[in-house]
């Protein structure tokens, strides 16, 4: 007799089955995307093994070597020096570090934070649901940039505190998802059978509410890593996120600007590019996850 685990198992095969029309199959079919999957998976890897891929990886770190400041792009340095002698592509890859923990950790803290509040507020509704969702508004009047400014300015420098700024200002929007996806779950059957059994609300939301109105926060999640990346360079551009000598992109690009009248362009060139090839990246894949997941557009694409 078949058991209920060998039931899940064959319905997560199905999901990662590629078969025509799947939301897989679909994906699979977009060049742009796919191309955009392998440039992601490949500065994972880079970033990851940042240390073995360079040679200076104390560099990479923040060490300096000052006798060979603003050195052009050679063999020794493919993407030169900076201003301190450290070589640029050990300080782009170890950037990447900071770029990629922090972009996810700033989208989990918001799904997770923001999906539960959402929920809980969608499916209690009354004097809750107001609470919840005009706290929400508060936040969303403010602009989120300025806000994780106010924030990091106020907090001591740290890539913890930098993500939390920013973090801080990400959940309402995934609040505002789940609310709207949990008000239409809570009027159905096996929703109203829960209840009617004596299960308690806690257990309602995490066992029948939560698990079915993923897909479209994880759609969005998959939308926002680009822009949370974006947001934690600005932060570091302007001075209020990773302190040095932490590789950032954004401090990288901020200080590497002044060199670029004297002829210097690479020590803010490469940071950017970094930059520009990680976000594309992560929109060209969130696009074509967002199509993918559509029935309607699916179907347009069969």
């Amino acid at each position: 007799m078949a058991t209920p685990y060998a039931k899940h198992r064959f319905n997560i095969a199905g999901l990662l089955r590629t078969r025509p029309g799947s939301a897989v199959w679909h994906f699979r079919r977009d060049r742009l995307a796919m191309t955009a999957f392998v440039v992601l998976a490949a500065i994972v890897v880079l970033a990851v093994f940042a240390p073995v891929v360079t040679p200076y990886a104390d560099q990479g770190l923040g060490a300096t070597d000052i006798h060979n400041k603003l050195m052009p792009p050679s063999l020794a340095h493919p993407f030169g020096t900076d201003e301190l002698g450290r070589d640029v592509l050990a300080r782009v890859l170890f950037g990447a570090r900071t770029a990629l923990i922090s972009g996810l950790s700033i989208v989990l803290i918001g799904v997770v934070f923001g999906t539960v509040l959402g929920a809980t507020a969608g499916y209690i509704g009354g004097w809750l649901d107001e609470a919840i969702m005009r706290t929400t508004d508060v936040f969303l009047a403010f602009p989120p940039l300025l806000l994780a400014m106010t924030v990091a300015v106020v907090l001591q420098p740290s890539l913890e505190n930098a993500i939390l700024a920013i973090a801080i200002t990400w959940w309402p929007w995934y609040a505002r998802i789940a609310r709207g996806q949990a008000v239409s779950v809570r009027e159905r059957k096996y929703v109203k059978a829960a209840r009617g059994i004596g299960v308690g609300h806690p257990a309602v939301v995490l066992r029948h509410i939560l698990p079915n109105i993923m897909t479209p926060i994880t759609v969005q999640a998959m939308l926002d890593l680009g822009a949370a990346i974006l947001t934690v360079t600005a932060l570091g551009f302007v001075g209020l996120g990773v302190p040095q000598p932490t590789a950032d992109w954004g401090a990288m690009i901020a200080e590497g600007r002044i060199y670029v009248q004297t002829g210097h362009w690479w020590v803010p060139t490469f940071p950017g590019l970094a930059l520009f090839i990680t976000i594309m990246a992560f929109n060209l894949v969130g696009d074509a996850v967002h199509v993918s997941t559509n029935p309607q557009t699916r179907r347009g694409n069969v």
